[in-house]
């Protein structure tokens, strides 16, 4: 990975991680999921997975990343992995994607947390400190002083790890990801957008 490349990847986890965890300012952030209706420098709209349309703000030296496709086959001890998960009914969790880390950033946003690409859905970022293949591949991760939790990885899971965009990118129908933060007139604002290119989404 080349310096430019390291750096939009360390922008696009740290922010995030920050709009992830607890805290006054993750109460006012909202995950903005869906296709691009139109682009202007400073202002993204999208029509989300819900069928709205949301207008947002983009800050002052905003930055843009992709994502690229990474393999469940190549997971392996010691990688860091950030896992959106839900419980199964016949106990245990299974995962909805999978985001692999670079090895620089392990360690970026540990922990558990509740989040909301499905109903009663956790995010997971840990160390992996076992992998199974018995029925299918699962992985134990390991967080915060020693917790643990092992996650089931369908085939069909989406597996992917950041890489570099550009705002040509943001075309209208491409996805999007967005962590905004809601403004006391109600107006969104977000300094990082996260868009599918090459034929990979962002999963999250």
């Amino acid at each position: 990975m080349n310096f430019k490349t390291f750096m939009v990847v360390l922008g696009t986890v740290s922010s995030l991680t920050v709009a992830g965890t607890a805290g006054a300012r993750a109460a006012d952030a909202v995950r903005v999921r869906g296709t691009v209706v139109s682009f202007k420098p400073s202002l993204l709209t999208v029509k989300t997975r819900q069928g709205d349309t949301d207008a947002i703000k983009l800050d002052a030296g905003w930055k843009i990343s992709g994502v690229a496709s990474a393999s469940v086959k190549d997971i392996k001890h010691g990688d860091f992995l950030g896992v959106a998960s839900v419980s199964k009914a016949d106990g245990g969790s299974g995962a909805l994607e999978v985001v692999v880390f670079p090895a620089a950033l392990k360690g970026t946003g540990e922990g558990d947390r509740p989040w909301d690409l499905q109903p009663n859905s956790r995010m997971t970022n840990g160390t992996v400190a076992d992998v199974t293949d018995i029925n299918g591949r699962a992985v134990t991760l390991t967080y915060d002083n020693g917790q643990t939790k092992k996650i089931s990885i369908p085939d069909n899971t989406p597996v992917v790890t950041f890489a570099a965009a550009t705002p040509t990118d943001l075309k209208p129908g491409a996805t999007v990801f967005v962590v905004a933060q809601r403004d006391g007139d109600g107006t969104l604002s977000a300094g990082r957008v996260v868009v599918g290119n090459n034929g990979v989404v962002p999963p999250m």
